[in-house]
């Protein structure tokens, strides 16, 4: 994970910007310096106290509001950052960056930008989708802007699409991808197998092994950060996902054999760190088997 820069932090009027918080405190755990700025509508859904006590750092809302004297706050912001993140995005804010407009702190700050840019999308899937804000993205990617692809899952207005906010370990992955210098891996398809399988006896017994998969999933982790596109086939595990990678979760060996198949053909590379059981039964039974007096392993 990218450490010791200077980070601004756009975050703009969402529900997601609790997201924020925590992106802040994980940024600031890797050792960068991280500087917030709140547009007007953002600080409606958390309070700017909220992130200075967090960031140790003045948080910016105000283009007029106190600062050093001796500096203009939006070029000396500017000037002193090695990453800027947009988290979450609007649509409005979107469209201020993709045409150059700049009537608050957040967009003159995004105006007189020149480090990395990172633009994480959050809104309504209808919005998300609507032309002209597809446009401005389509805008933003043709000036060298990076832009992550939203989320899909429960929205706020309590129904399922496109537009959630990634969560902050998803999104520190993607910037990380971008910043990493030599990304060996750019353009190759890997498959990475992990766990340990599970062979049924009857509904309640099973054979299988001590297998965490944490091996599976370093090297799926590592893979991803050089750069590859990464399908993580893991069976039966528990710890958390890498981010970025294609999850696929299987049980058996069956199982772990049919998803390496069906992707194999495609892949650049394969690394098979799951623990397979050596012994199955062919069919498994569909009631529970009674305990013989003597049993036999």
């Amino acid at each position: 994970m990218f450490s010791n820069k200077r980070v601004t932090l756009i975050v703009t009027g969402s529900i997601a910007v609790y997201k924020s918080a925590i992106l802040v405190r994980d940024l600031i755990k890797q050792g960068n310096e991280v500087k917030v700025i709140l547009t007007k509508a953002a600080a409606e859904f958390v309070t700017p106290l909220t992130f200075q006590t967090l960031s140790k750092q003045q948080v910016i809302v105000d283009e007029f509001q106190d600062y050093e004297v001796d500096k203009v706050l939006h070029i000396d912001i500017a000037d002193h950052t090695d990453v800027t993140i947009v988290a979450p995005a609007t649509a409005n804010i979107i469209g201020k960056i993709a045409n150059g407009i700049a009537d608050d702190a957040a967009s003159t700050v995004l105006l007189a930008n020149h480090a990395p840019l990172f633009i994480v999308p959050t809104m309504n899937s209808n919005m998300l989708a609507n032309p002209a804000n597809q446009r401005n993205i389509n805008q933003l990617e043709q000036d060298g802007v990076h832009v992550m692809d939203a989320a899909t899952g429960f929205l706020a207005e309590g129904y399922e699409g496109k537009g959630r906010m990634p969560e902050p370990a998803e999104i520190l992955a993607w910037i990380d991808q971008s910043l990493v210098p030599n990304q060996v891996l750019s353009g190759k398809s890997i498959i990475v197998t992990a766990g340990g399988t599970r062979e049924p006896i009857d509904p309640v017994r099973y054979i299988t092994n001590h297998s965490s998969g944490k091996m599976g999933f370093a090297i799926a982790q590592a893979a991803v950060q050089a750069g590859a596109k990464v399908a993580l086939i893991a069976a039966n595990t528990s710890i958390p996902v890498p981010a970025g990678v294609d999850f696929i979760p299987v049980e058996t060996a069956r199982d772990l054999e049919q998803a390496v198949t069906e992707r194999f053909a495609m892949a650049d590379g394969l690394v098979m760190a799951a623990a397979v059981a050596d012994f199955g039964q062919q069919l498994s039974r569909i009631i529970k088997l009674k305990r013989p007096r003597i049993m036999i392993i």
